[in-house]
């Protein structure tokens, strides 16, 4: 490759944010997640934060059709997609139209220049060319003739113009790869793996790759390039993961951890499908995926695996957890191992299916019929996905109980640098020993957990009956005895109170005691987190924590709530654990709410904490 003449300015930085913004049809989540996985593979943490429209193909051009791909990348300190981006990398005028508000003054905006003219600027608002009209004059601004480059350069493919032109996001890719230094290898790879059986589309997305790159570097158009601090991560192997995908090898990991045979059943639904189609890619005698025809038969197909001896789970969003309330409670009273993965979406009712919330609490602590205990954690990032459902997964077997895990769609689409645990790094399972067949009986309990034994068809001398009537403790009979409904009620309460044993202490970032708390749960972790911290650099006696477990809640608390002069609550949703902590340990925490379809970011809670303290 030619050296430009020009000496070009490197800016070193600790992190970054860029954002890609597009049309549906432009390809903006695979540029965006290839961009991520070559800074994965350069060893920087980083964060992502998919955002996309519910229509399958919104109007070209349109405002309602814009596709964005945010990232955060760097060393240690990334732990969000970062709250406004510094670089935005716009396809079009409506990408530009949505997004100029999320980046700051000063920014840098590189455009495909060819696709504003005059018809598409008016149909994202624009009077007149917003690249030349001066009105983005606070702005640095670089236009990429993005089109025609593809157009030159593939001119002799034998590809439609609609094909060639679909190229055009590699070719901005390999422009960003130029101003971020990053090495184009991976994704050729991919690329290769991708359009194997297509060669005259491998080889067009491959050349104009590069075609980006060398434009960049023989230019002079860019003045300065970016070198962005890499994180120092713990020795290991890393994997670039979705919370989708981390998800689905929690499950995996777990069955075979367990010894058993894995079975999913699912219906495909947004945000959560990515599960059912990763566990789909693993099929095989230990691995069982079932895509059922509505969500009460995907949930009844894992009741009935379940009771068969497997590790069973079945994965939704909020509508579908709904559908499932009743066969949840058939769970409960069958007392048999079940996951349900709850990747939330903003509601209600369809509501927002592409965008992200934290509105299932209440749904998932008290969604169902009569006394209905049962477990709820929430993972805490992509990667934590994994080690949450693996958790899950694990209660669920000792305890004989289902257990929901809440994710969300930010990080169910959203990645980052996963490390992958050894199995010995991986809680072994515990298991109720079965009785002597002459001694056996369908409800016999273990003194410390209350579990039942898991016994299942097939196993000669354990045969028994299990259903949605209330049963007789220990034999398993019907029962319609008022006395025996109350003890079987308690027992299946205190059960679950007894997993407060399972829960570790309590990590508080900072001090434990000072004048405030930043209390999180779930995906408001890295913003509530990152927040905190900033807090304490301003001398201001600020810590943070955030809860996995919401049933049971830790058994250290509420002491720990009481070493600090104010609680904030920070949440995606109208105030749902403000308002649990409020009825469990009568105190008035301050409810930091939003319920917009995307993640809280660390500048809204910092602005809360310094306005409460």
């Amino acid at each position: 490759m030619n050296k430009p003449s020009k000496k070009i300015k490197v800016e070193k930085k600790s992190a970054a944010v860029i954002k890609f913004a597009g049309d549906s049809g432009d390809g903006i989540q695979v540029l965006g997640s290839q961009f991520a996985n070559a800074t994965a593979v350069d060893g920087r943490d980083l964060s992502t934060l998919p955002d996309y429209p519910a229509e399958i193909r919104a109007p070209a051009g349109s405002l309602g059709g814009v596709s964005g791909f945010q990232i955060a990348f760097g060393d240690d300190s990334v732990m969000t997609p970062g709250n406004k981006a510094e670089v935005l990398v716009a396809m079009n005028p409506a990408a530009l139209a949505v997004n100029l508000k999320s980046i700051d003054k000063g920014s840098l905006i590189i455009a495909n220049g060819d696709a504003f003219t005059a018809d598409a600027c008016k149909k994202a608002g624009y009077e007149n060319n917003p690249l030349e009209d001066g009105s983005l004059s606070n702005y640095r601004i670089i236009s990429v003739p993005a089109n025609s480059m593809v157009q030159e350069t593939l001119k002799d493919s034998g590809l439609t113009a609609p094909q060639i032109l679909k190229c055009k996001n590699f070719f901005m890719l390999g422009v960003i790869y130029w101003i971020y230094d990053l090495k184009i290898e991976n994704t050729v790879k991919w690329l290769e793996k991708k359009f194997s059986k297509m060669p005259a589309v491998l080889e067009a997305n491959k050349k104009v790759l590069f075609a980006g790159y060398n434009y960049a570097e023989n230019t002079e158009i860019f003045d300065s390039r970016f070198n962005i601090e890499k994180s120092k991560p713990a020795k290991g192997k890393y994997k670039n993961l979705t919370g989708n995908e981390a998800s689905a090898y929690g499950l995996m990991a777990a069955a075979k951890k367990l010894g058993r045979k894995l079975f999913y059943g699912s219906y495909p639904i947004t945000p959560a499908s990515e599960i059912l189609q990763t566990l789909a890619k693993y099929r095989s005698k230990d691995i069982t995926v079932f895509q059922a025809e509505d969500e009460i038969a995907a949930i009844c197909s894992s009741i009935g695996a379940a009771f068969a001896g497997n590790l069973a789970a079945t994965g939704t969003s909020g509508p579908g957890l709904s559908l499932k309330s009743e066969a949840l409670g058939l769970a409960v009273i069958t007392e048999l191992p079940l996951v349900i993965i709850d990747v939330q979406r903003g509601g209600p009712s369809t509501g927002l299916p592409t965008k992200t919330e934290q509105s299932d609490l209440f749904q998932a602590l008290f969604g169902r019929h009569g006394d209905c205990p049962l477990v709820v954690m929430a993972a805490q990032s992509p990667a934590d996905c994994f080690h949450t459902v693996y958790e899950a997964s694990r209660i669920s077997v000792k305890y004989m109980t289902p257990v929901i895990v809440l994710t969300s769609a930010y990080i169910a689409n959203g990645s980052e640098p996963f490390k992958i645990p050894s199995e010995n790094e991986l809680k072994n399972f515990e298991l109720m020993p079965l009785p002597q067949p002459d001694k056996f009986q369908p409800y016999l309990r273990d003194s410390k957990t209350l579990s039942r034994p898991w016994a299942y068809p097939g196993l000669k001398g354990y045969e028994h009956r299990i259903g949605g009537l209330e049963k007789s403790g220990e034999t398993g009979h019907i029962s319609y005895d008022p006395e025996n409904h109350q003890k079987m009620t308690d027992i299946r309460r205190e059960k679950i109170k007894r997993i407060v044993s399972e829960i570790a202490p309590l990590e508080i970032n900072g001090d434990k005691k000072g004048d405030l708390l930043v209390l999180s749960w779930g995906s408001a972790y890295g913003a509530a987190n990152t927040a905190a911290k900033e807090a304490q650099k301003e001398g201001l006696k600020v810590s943070s924590v955030n809860l996995k477990f919401l049933n049971p809640l830790p058994g250290d608390l509420g002491e720990k709530l009481k070493g600090f002069k104010k609680i904030l609550i920070p949440e995606e949703n109208d105030g749902q654990l403000a308002y649990v902590i409020r009825a469990e340990y009568l105190m008035a925490p301050i409810s930091l709410k939003k319920s917009k379809g995307q993640p809280l970011n660390s500048e809204e809670i910092l602005k809360a904490i310094k306005e409460n303290i």
